[in-house]
């Protein structure tokens, strides 16, 4: 079995502004738990409901947001796949 590294993406926001984030084995097991799928899924099958998951996670696991999920996605606009880690 493959090892499932930390996945890098960029949160790009309504009002202009980015944040990369980085999602860890906290955020991965979320994602499995609350969609009940594989975190492999992401490299068969990517949706965008799972990335703005896992960017929100992310945050939420930071205490950077204390939105809700549904909420925070207004604030929203797309988020980007990077090849690896910012550092």
């Amino acid at each position: 079995m493959g090892r499932m590294n930390p996945i890098a993406l960029t949160i790009s926001f309504v009002d202009g502004s980015e944040k990369p984030v980085t999602a860890v084995a906290a955020d991965l097991i979320a994602f499995e738990t609350h969609f009940d799928k594989s975190v492999t899924e992401l490299q068969k099958n990517v949706r965008l409901s799972y990335l703005f998951f896992i960017c929100w996670h992310v945050l939420k696991r930071t205490n950077e947001t204390s939105d809700e999920f549904e909420k925070w996605t207004e604030t929203v606009v797309g988020v980007t796949i990077e090849d690896e880690p910012k550092k």
